[in-house]
């Protein structure tokens, strides 16, 4: 039995997406070690790098913009939020990306996607973010969380950071752990997996966001 909102398909063949379906049907989450290109990987770091470096993050907080509270005992992370008006070369290209990802789950599950966002996160050395849902109780508009990697080249298991999933017992319990290594995607169901950050010993960076309906 699959509680999550894969359940019925009928897709044209394409190897990626595939793979993420596949992943979400089995699993509820799916992890692609090389999504993003070094070059691609290189560039939204440098750009997230340029917007830390100029002071336009933010101190992340819990909640929506409704219910919004910033809790340091819970997570530690600064955000930044890409609006695609004003967004990078790079960052075009990977709201495009998703764009087409987006599309094609929209065609072949009928998922009813409708809207992606995205922020930038730095986690501090240190810092962490316990374990959680991606969903609010007045708004559960999230289907599926992405994080896509950013970390430096040389970002090794022992420097921490890693995500860790907590799949229910029909996936056969126990914890996913998985390294944030550069240019690598992880996509999971919003409502569905319970995720935590562990600290890390070095500034962590990624590329986080949803793909919500109405």
């Amino acid at each position: 039995m699959n509680d999550g909102l894969f359940e019925q398909l009928d897709f044209e063949p394409n190897a990626l997406f595939e793979k993420i379906i596949t992943g979400l049907m089995e699993r509820h989450y799916c992890q692609l070690p090389d999504f993003l290109s070094p070059g691609e990987t290189d560039a939204l770091r440098e750009a997230l790098l340029q917007k830390y470096q100029a002071d336009q993050f933010k101190k992340a907080a819990i909640g929506n913009r409704f219910s919004e509270q910033v809790q340091h005992a819970v997570r530690g992370d600064f955000i930044y939020w890409i609006e695609r008006e004003a967004a990078s070369p790079a960052e075009r290209a990977f709201l495009e990306k998703v764009d087409h990802l987006v599309a094609y789950l929209n065609r072949t599950c009928f998922l009813g996607i409708a809207r992606s966002e995205f922020h930038y996160a730095i986690y501090p050395p240190g810092s962490y973010y316990q374990r959680h849902l991606d969903v609010f109780q007045n708004d559960d508009r999230r289907k599926l969380s992405l994080v896509c990697y950013l970390n430096e080249p040389d970002w090794r298991p022992e420097d921490g950071g890693n995500l860790v999933l907590y799949p229910g017992s029909e996936q056969g319990g126990g914890e996913v752990v998985i390294v944030p290594t550069p240019g690598r995607l992880v996509i999971f169901e919003s409502q569905v997996l319970e995720h935590e950050v562990k600290a890390a010993s070095r500034e962590r960076l990624s590329l986080t966001g949803w793909l919500k309906t109405h």
